[in-house]
């Protein structure tokens, strides 16, 4: 009798430590989940708070866009690619965001196949937008990866950029603008 209740208590106990580690799991996973992150800023390209250079480039249609430098409006520019589903799914997400903060959105890529380009604007409904496709763009901002935003003030000054992959990557791009901070990372140093 003795040797099957110390049996049920060794199950036990292997099962309240199958538990707790189940547990610490889910807490190490939900950490990872709840961790505030923002946009990941490269180490290349220009710096926050840096005055940006103007870029002349072409849209779709053909009408020059400058972007960098003094301009009436504050502009958010999100570079993509047809072929990104990334991009694809932050759409809906930079044109809210763009309307609720009052900024001039612009779509960017450095693609050399304009028809390929138009297809997806017209498929994704971006007919409204400037898409212009300049290499020399994202090459000023330090574009290496897709879905990539740069935010930059009426005044010219780059207010943020980076790799955004998220709506909360975005609006981190505003939020750095607003509390003066260049990086949520910066933020928590």
């Amino acid at each position: 009798m003795a040797l099957a209740l110390d049996i049920v208590l060794w199950v036990f106990v292997g099962v309240l430590t199958l538990a707790v580690l189940a547990l610490a799991r889910q807490v190490g996973v939900l950490n990872q989940r709840v961790a505030p992150a923002g946009a990941l800023m490269p180490t290349t390209g220009p710096k926050v708070g840096e005055l940006t250079e103007a870029v002349e480039a072409d849209d779709l249609a053909g009408t020059a866009h400058r972007l960098g430098g003094p301009s009436p409006d504050d502009t958010l520019v999100l570079f993509i690619s047809p072929t990104c589903p990334m991009c694809k799914a932050l759409l809906p997400a930079a044109r809210s965001l763009a309307a609720a903060e009052s900024l001039r959105l612009v779509f960017a890529s450095d693609g050399f196949d304009a028809a390929r380009h138009r297809a997806f604007a017209s498929d994704v409904g971006l007919e409204r937008f400037p898409y212009v496709l300049s290499q020399a763009l994202g090459m000023r901002y330090g574009v290496s990866r897709l879905p990539f935003a740069v935010l930059i003030g009426a005044d010219g000054v780059l207010r943020g950029r980076g790799l955004v992959n998220s709506r909360e990557h975005l609006e981190s791009l505003v939020e750095s603008w607003r509390t003066g901070v260049a990086t949520l990372q910066d933020y928590f140093a």
